[in-house]
């Protein structure tokens, strides 16, 4: 198998500093080990832009020389349907390391679902947010706004829900299942972490208390 690797950070400061880079390349060296890589691209940008000039230049690679396109995660490609859509079109086979079974078709239809749900997700915290303050509801600390018990726990499971689709959970989830399925330790899935700038979601370092939450939520 012969692959082409596609790499893409949002920001400048994530191109320059490797933040985010890193951890896509060792997924991606994880899973494809000892098979043929033809060229590496990287790009810098948003990914809800379809403006991808070393996207497209990995893409005529694989058609070049006939290779597969490969990507850490899905969401590496783009995070709406119409993009993944017109990479089909395209022609060229491409594999994403954390759904490697999926085939065009699943992989069309998840991120339909994605970009649905993120809209969902939107549209339900306005509406929430609405509702609260037509109750007189002091948005804040729980504690100083008269929320009953049941209105707490509710917030407990949005919170925890919230943090399960945690962008930044996420591609650290990602990470962690990759080197732990590859016989990683907990201690060097840590440094792993910390060392290319993975934050938790309330910006602390790893510690291997978080690592093991993380892969139980994701596994």
């Amino acid at each position: 198998m012969k692959y082409v690797v596609y790499y893409r950070v949002s920001t400048k400061k994530q191109g320059q500093s490797g933040l985010g880079l890193e951890a896509q390349k060792t997924i991606v060296q994880n899973y494809i080990k000892n098979s043929t890589v033809i060229a590496e691209f990287t790009e810098i940008e948003t990914g809800k832009s379809a403006n991808r000039p070393q996207l497209n230049k990995a893409l005529d690679c694989c058609k070049s020389n006939n290779a597969t396109l490969i990507v850490a995660k899905l969401d590496r490609l783009a995070r709406n349907l119409h993009f993944v859509t017109s990479l089909q079109v395209a022609n060229v086979d491409f594999l994403c390391c954390d759904m490697p079974t999926a085939n065009r078709l699943t992989i069309h239809i998840i991120s339909a679902i994605a970009e649905n749900e993120a809209t969902l997700i939107s549209q339900r915290t306005k509406q929430a947010l609405a509702e609260k303050k037509k109750q007189g509801v002091k948005l804040g600390n729980p504690q100083n706004n008269g929320l009953t018990t049941n209105s707490i726990a509710k917030g407990r499971n949005i919170r925890r829900e919230n943090a399960f689709c945690n962008e930044r959970n996420k591609q650290a989830g990602t990470l962690i299942l990759s080197m732990r399925n590859n016989g990683s330790k907990w201690i060097e899935i840590v440094n792993q972490l910390n060392n290319n700038g993975f934050r938790t979601r309330r910006n602390c370092n790893f510690d291997i208390t978080a690592v093991k939450r993380l892969y139980s939520r994701y596994e």
